[in-house]
């Protein structure tokens, strides 16, 4: 399963987001965006991993970084994700899975000490050109904004 490096160029996407609207890469050319694959939305880890970006989001944004997360969930399960979380950055529909193939975030991976295929939770930041300046793979819900933040140097609280 190939994975994004730092300095790739990341693919080019067009999704759906919560309320079907198409959301591209494209749409963020000139701002840095971070990109979080996510299993499943109302899922604990997945629930809490949210609420942290929407907690630091304006954080984020002072900075100059965007956010979206993708997930393999359709568009009408998202609208609930949303509104049962506040959510104020988008949530992007990948039912196919091709997005997250493309960037590496969807394989084999363990789970309970089985080999499983599914989501990888992942996050890869792409600068205003499209180019991969960070990308992680197998990353923890629980204190990954924090740990992101501290990689791109934005301090958080």
């Amino acid at each position: 399963m190939p994975r994004l490096d730092v300095g790739l160029q990341a693919p080019e996407w067009t999704l759906p987001d919560a309320q079907g609207r198409p959301v591209s890469l494209g749409d963020f050319a000139g701002r840095d965006l971070v990109i979080y694959f996510y299993p499943a939305a109302g899922t604990p880890g997945c629930t809490t991993q949210a609420c942290d970006f929407r907690d630091n989001l304006a954080v984020l944004h002072e900075h100059g970084y965007a956010v979206v997360g993708i997930s393999p969930d359709p568009p009408a399960k998202l609208a609930r994700f949303v509104e049962d979380e506040g959510l104020t950055f988008p949530v992007l529909a990948d039912e196919d899975r091709s997005v997250l193939t493309a960037y590496g975030a969807f394989g084999e991976k363990k789970l309970y000490g089985k080999t499983v295929v599914g989501v990888i939770r992942s996050t890869v930041v792409v600068d205003g050109t499209g180019t991969v300046t960070l990308a992680r793979y197998n990353v923890k819900a629980t204190g990954h904004v924090a740990s992101l933040a501290k990689a791109l140097g934005v301090p958080l609280g």
